[in-house]
């Protein structure tokens, strides 16, 4: 009989791995909820005419399309079935950013603007897997639509501080905007060129000056174009430095002057609440720039090689594809299967996020049972995962058990202990054994 398996593209987490996941979402939620931010969730499914359309002919067809089901199909061949479109009128949310402004679009009577809201959810792209690309990945959004003011961008700083923070990554903000880059395509005289220009700074990192200007070439600019762009890649110092020289550069344009004025203001406010982030100017930063209208976020981790664990932007007419037009908005998505990663790389994790049970209590026979299950409810009653084995065996098989599932304490209450009104409390961690008072049990588990 063959083993069973499951989709390509998709995975199964043990309890282990789940452990680690949750602690990451909840990490990220309980930032999310400091800052005001409510939770929503769309389902799975999305009519296909949301989704068409919305993320170019490349992520239509990445779309997983879903079968109608129930009499539509019933009496059809297989090959009808394959080719009659009208079959197929849902597909799987590809991103949680469309759902999003379906809904605002669709419930915008019920909704108070500024409407601020996070969402945690499966994502699914029929993508080709390979390593580190899934069909089924979560994302962890959190967005602020109905506001243009700049205080959000100086909020997604600080949450993107303490995510990190409380996770232990040391990480650094790289930020961009879209108006400073629209800017630099009008100085240098190529405003139509300004995807080009944008691509080819994209590769500085990766590829060199020299490359990336022989392919600014290559993309129809001309030699005095290339020669104008070379300072401003050229920029250094730190983020007022880089921001005064642009204005030197970007005089010229209105645009891009109002993106360097943007900066200012978010960076100014960076400065005065003394975030201790690393945040930069990037100017090679461009992110899906056919999305976003400002601000341009995107975070790398310090002490492990990995791509971006976290970017987002400010879009000025995200509601626009559902005929609400100039609902202007900002957002972050963190990128959870990167996130776990980088801390299984750096051992982050804490060590209490091991085990789903922190004592385990031995089970020696009938009156050892009896005697041991009110200290189980005590336990469990403070919030102490705790469980007893559920069979009296052998002393050695239920610490193996122990062992084997990473539980910290294991307490035995045998014939002896009972004499005494005592348990014995064993660290499995270091093999130390102490007595504790049956009455003080549960305090000392606690502080240990």
């Amino acid at each position: 009989m063959q083993k069973p398996s499951i989709p390509k593209g998709t995975r199964d987490f043990s309890p282990a791995e789940m452990m680690r996941r949750q602690y990451i979402f909840d990490t990220i939620r309980r930032v999310f909820r400091a800052y005001g931010f409510a939770p929503l969730e769309t389902p799975s499914m999305e009519n296909l005419s949301t989704l068409l359309g919305k993320y170019g002919d490349e992520g239509d067809k990445l779309l997983f399309k879903i079968l109608n089901s129930g009499d539509y199909a019933a009496g059809l061949s297989d090959e009808e079935v394959r080719s009659a479109s009208k079959i197929c009128e849902k597909g799987l949310r590809y991103d949680l950013t469309v759902p999003f402004a379906r809904y605002v679009v669709q419930h915008q009577g019920e909704l108070t603007f500024p409407f601020k809201r996070y969402q945690i959810q499966p994502v699914w792209r029929a993508d080709r897997p390979q390593k580190g690309r899934y069909r089924e990945f979560y994302q962890c959004d959190v967005d602020v639509i109905g506001t243009r003011s700049l205080l959000c961008e100086v909020e997604l700083v600080e949450i993107v501080e303490r995510v990190f923070k409380a996770l232990g990554i040391r990480v650094a903000l790289k930020m961009n905007n879209r108006k400073i880059l629209f800017g630099i395509a009008e100085a240098i005289g190529h405003a139509d060129k300004m995807m080009d220009i944008t691509i080819a700074i994209d590769k500085l990192e990766k590829i060199g000056l020299d490359n990336v200007k022989a392919e600014l070439m290559e993309r129809g600019l001309d030699r005095e174009a290339v020669d104008k762009l070379q300072p401003i890649l050229e920029l250094s110092g730190d983020n007022a430095q880089k921001l005064n020289q642009l204005k030197e550069v970007l005089a010229v344009s209105e645009t891009g002057m109002k993106g360097i004025e943007e900066m200012e203001t978010v960076f100014g406010y960076v400065g005065r609440l003394g975030i201790g982030l690393t945040v930069e100017l990037d100017l090679s930063l461009a992110r899906g720039l056919n999305y976003y209208t400002g601000a341009i976020f995107e975070v790398k981790a310090l002490d492990f090689a990995i791509g971006s664990i976290c970017g987002g932007g400010r879009y000025d007419d995200l509601t626009g594809i559902f005929g609400m037009p100039n609902m202007s908005g900002v957002g972050i998505s963190f990128g959870a299967d990167r996130i776990y990663d980088v801390m299984t790389g750096l051992s982050l994790f804490p060590e209490e996020v091991n085990s789903s049970t922190r004592v385990l209590f031995v089970n020696l026979g009938a009156e050892e049972e009896a005697a041991v299950l009110p200290l189980l409810r005590q336990l469990r009653g403070r919030e102490i995962a705790a469980e007893i084995y559920p069979e009296a065996g052998k002393m050695k098989k239920q610490m193996e058990y122990a062992n084997r599932r990473g539980i910290p304490y294991v307490v035995i209450v045998g014939s002896q202990e009972l004499e005494a009104g005592a348990a014995t409390v064993k660290d499995m961690r270091t093999g130390e054994q102490r007595q504790v008072s049956l009455d003080k049990l549960a305090t000392e588990i606690c502080n240990s």
